[in-house]
């Protein structure tokens, strides 16, 4: 006797479908474009949370140099000042600092530069 797969196929089509909606031409029209698409979508997102980590470091650390070279020390040299000091306080509370409390980055790097010497 003959089995037929009509409604496990349309479901698993329909979910990759569904996936593929809002991309452009036969990507988000044809089935077997679409589950390419869908595929390569994800590789990018995972690709991409890494990605995206990287960027957010490099933001944090353009904002803390900035910021430190205003109140004359370079990055590095502040980030050394600081573990010479024993401040233990990541790149991202540094930048969220140097945007929005000066006064405080600034008593910091200070503590950094008296560490240094």
């Amino acid at each position: 006797m003959r089995v037929k797969g009509g409604t496990v196929t349309r479901a698993r089509r329909k979910r990759i479908m569904k996936l593929a909606r809002g991309y452009r031409g036969s990507k988000g029209t044809l089935f077997k474009t679409a589950k390419d698409q869908v595929m390569k979508s994800y590789t990018y997102a995972f690709r991409d949370r890494k990605v995206n980590k990287r960027k957010f470091r490099e933001l944090w650390i353009a904002r803390i140099n900035a910021a430190a070279r205003m109140n004359g020390i370079s990055y590095s040299k502040l980030m050394h000042g600081l573990k010479l000091a024993n401040i233990d306080i990541n790149r991202k509370m540094l930048a969220d600092l140097a945007v929005n409390d000066a006064d405080a980055f600034t008593a910091i790097v200070n503590e950094a530069k008296s560490a240094l010497k």
